[in-house]
């Protein structure tokens, strides 16, 4: 996908990672993505992660979507498109490694969980992804411009999308912008600040991390910026989370020092080092 803001925020900060790593951690790119159909579906990944528990497997989440019908869909064929674009949207998959932290942090923080779904869906959803531009241009108070998410999602995928499917992403993105709590109305969408946690806060900066975002370029990135909170108030914010044993962080003479391997496997850390 053209101009996508994931390298559009740390390629100036940074030797990017290769692309292959980025997705055996759980990352999606391309020129298609789920909310042509669907929005980020936070009430059914909050009924899915409540019926699971804590260490379900893969083929768990695909049972009690499918089988046991969790979600309440009325079809078979229904509760199988719901798995599939679950599986789009989260990977519902714990050997990704995005998918396992984003586990491991919801049951931590039923505060966080909606942005929580929105950083994870946006590493998913390079639609998403997209709409992120002109959301993050907005002022609180400012009503959502149709026509400027349009725009952009135009320019992206080099028109590769007809008016008709572009209406229904600006609908579905519009629509989770709501369930994360960045816009507000029914019909009017109004942008209002969100407050994330620190929890919240730890998984943004552990995906810039993976992207090979490093020091003060972590509070930068396109995950830090949907957060809504400047640089100072993110460090405190990482601060709180080094004390839950999210990640360590060090802030001396204006010098940053961040780790996330205490989010990250043994093998892990040697992919990314190596």
């Amino acid at each position: 996908m053209k101009n996508d803001p994931i390298l559009a925020d740390i390629k100036q900060d940074t030797d990017l990672l290769p692309y292959a790593l980025w997705e055996q951690m759980g990352f999606r790119f391309g020129d298609k993505g789920t909310h042509t159909s669907r929005t980020i579906m936070l009430e059914e990944l909050s009924l899915l992660l409540h019926e699971c528990a804590e260490d379900a497997t893969r083929d768990d989440y695909i049972a009690a979507i499918v089988n046991f019908n969790c979600l309440g869909k009325r079809t078979t064929a229904t509760r199988r498109l719901s798995s599939q674009r679950m599986r789009e949207l989260y990977g519902l998959d714990p050997s990704l490694h995005i998918f396992r932290v984003l586990r491991y942090c919801w049951y931590a923080d039923e505060k966080g969980r909606p942005l929580l779904a929105l950083l994870t869906a946006m590493a998913r959803d390079p639609l998403l992804r997209v709409t992120s531009l002109p959301i993050l241009r907005m002022q609180p108070g400012e009503e959502l411009a149709r026509q400027q998410m349009i725009n952009v999602l135009r320019e992206s995928t080099m028109n590769r999308l007809n008016d008709r499917t572009l209406d229904k992403v600006v609908r579905n993105a519009s629509s989770s912008w709501t369930q994360s709590g960045h816009l507000k109305g029914r019909v009017r969408k109004i942008r209002q600040k969100v407050e994330p946690t620190p929890v919240v806060t730890a998984f943004a900066l552990l995906l810039g991390y993976l992207l090979g975002a490093r020091g003060p370029g972590l509070f930068k990135t396109l995950w830090t910026k949907v957060l809504d909170t400047p640089r100072e108030e993110l460090i405190t914010l990482a601060m709180d989370a080094k004390r839950l044993g999210f990640l360590d962080i060090s802030y001396s003479g204006g010098i940053i020092e961040v780790s996330i391997d205490r989010m990250l496997t043994e093998e892990e850390r040697k992919l990314i080092r190596e």
